[in-house]
């Protein structure tokens, strides 16, 4: 019995590992987190969102997809000064 739980528990260390998050960064400058890659069908990506729901994105709106890992902050083009 010991000589399976090592590598059951070793294996199932390793599919935990797979669950890889993406960035998808739409038109209007949203950016959108997906649970595994996006993935194209038809003219619309489709992608799980953090709930588990399967989301539908028209094609035209992506401009970017990206891992997690990968994408970095969007920082912002203004620059606040301090009041007077």
């Amino acid at each position: 019995m010991k000589k399976l739980a090592v590598p059951l528990l070793l294996s199932l260390v390793l599919l935990c590992g797979c669950a890889r998050y993406y960035v998808v960064k739409l038109s209007n400058g949203t950016r959108v987190t997906a649970v595994g890659k996006p993935k194209l069908k038809g003219a619309h990506y489709e992608y799980k969102d953090a709930s588990g729901k399967v989301q539908r994105v028209p094609e035209g709106r992506v401009t970017e997809i990206e891992p997690a890992s990968m994408a970095r902050k969007e920082e912002s083009q203004f620059i606040s000064t301090p009041g007077k």
